[in-house]
């Protein structure tokens, strides 16, 4: 155990008591209350389940790769993939004693080793579970094509409808209010004099189109609306990528990083509107690893490495205004958490889940008390709060 995960004072055991005091040994597991964080192991073998009072449960469902996304709209259900042999993923349903499941995506135009589901976002309203779809497909007398889109199926499961059609689409994420989903989509762009040059022109007509393999594939962000009618473009950098776009409480603003190449980000925010301009909030490039929002939107809290000198990845707390170069502030946390990653707030507020060398921390951000979830199991993987109608497990019902 290293030093960061040593016993906590008696005085800070003692605050939290209430929060945190384990639950006895039953030979049936009690219902779990609320609210309820869900995380995968490192191995990704099963999905662990945690209520702030102690409870604990783990889901193994087979020896595939679990990966858990988060829960239906009622808390009552969790939603997560099942990786197959050869990278492909199959989206399912469970209720939370791991009973009921359900295979959410029926899809049999292609082989079943030919599409795969990843990455599901589940709508906070009406629950439809948006997710990117890959699919292999070879035309007669053409080259495999691998496309990927963003489809998206009711709560119940069913065949996936599209909202992209370019075939290079990713990381789908719902507004709060369940009205818009963003996403990044990739072009191909034909490659500069160096990474930072704006594209040559398009090649004049019949010329020879420059071979598919060597453009360079870079993304913008996109919104759509739930009901599919409106799509617009967000950004359209010259160069460079979109990549972890997630939006404020107010659903008014989508954060995200930009990469004018790999590794080296900046962190901007957009307004939801067609045709708002992009701002850039620093400027001084660094490895940006996961953002989230304050929950009053007033800041954006994004874990980084490399930022004013530091090279630890920390979780900073990036301002709307000025220069988060020399405004930033370090997000108050206990020093014994360190090389932050993960960060992610109850639905409430109340409670900011982390991971810290990759073991699963909780703080309460009302006293800045915190505790280990689980410091004997690590992992990789974001925790995923339970929704707020979720009251705990005796009222999911049969």
């Amino acid at each position: 155990m290293t030093s960061a995960r040593k016993a906590i004072s008696a005085a800070f055991l003692i605050g939290l008591l209430s929060l945190f005091a384990p639950m006895p040994m039953r030979a049936q597991p009690a219902p779990l209350g609320a609210p309820l964080i869900a995380t995968t192991t490192a191995r990704q073998d099963r999905i662990v389940l945690y209520d702030l009072s102690g409870g604990r449960r783990e889901l193994r469902f087979d020896a595939r790769e679990h990966f858990v996304w988060g829960f239906a709209p009622d808390g009552c259900r969790v939603i997560f993939t099942l990786g197959e042999p050869g990278g492909i993923s199959r989206l399912y349903s469970a209720r939370l004693d791991g009973t009921d499941l359900r295979s959410l995506v029926q899809f049999a135009d292609l082989p079943p080793e030919d599409w795969s589901a990843w990455e599901p976002q589940i709508n906070p309203v009406d629950g439809r579970i948006a997710f990117t779809f890959f699919r292999r497909e070879t035309p007669p007398g053409r080259l495999t094509q691998e496309t990927f889109h963003i489809a998206w199926i009711p709560a119940e499961g069913g065949a996936p409808q599209f909202y992209s059609v370019s075939g290079a689409e990713h990381s789908p994420v719902w507004s709060h209010d369940g009205a818009w989903l963003a996403y990044v989509a990739y072009d191909g762009r034909i490659p500069g004099p160096d990474a930072f040059s704006t594209a040559p022109p398009t090649p004049p007509s019949g010329a020879t189109p420059v071979p598919k393999e060597q453009l360079i594939s870079e993304a913008d962000l996109w919104v759509v609306s739930a009901d599919g009618e409106t799509k617009y473009r967000l950004t359209a950098f010259p160069t460079g990528s979109v990549h972890r776009p997630v939006w404020s409480p107010d659903d008014l603003l989508i954060g995200f990083f930009y990469s004018p190449r790999p590794n080296n980000d900046t962190v901007w925010m957009i307004g939801n509107a067609d045709a708002a301009i992009p701002t850039q909030l620093n400027f001084e490039w660094m490895l940006g690893l996961d953002a989230i929002w304050l929950p009053d939107s007033t800041a954006i809290v994004a874990t980084m490495r490399d930022f004013r000198g530091v090279s630890e990845n920390r979780l900073w707390q990036v301002p709307l205004v000025g220069n988060a170069d020399t405004d930033a502030q370090s997000y108050p946390l206990d020093p014994a958490l360190r090389f932050i990653d993960y960060p992610r707030f109850s639905v409430d507020g109340r409670f900011l889940a982390l991971r810290s060398e990759y073991y699963l921390a909780v703080v309460d951000t009302t006293t800045g008390a915190w505790a280990w979830l689980d410091d004997a199991n690590p992992g990789n993987t974001p925790p995923v709060w339970s929704p707020s109608a979720y009251t705990g497990e005796a009222a999911c019902g049969l």
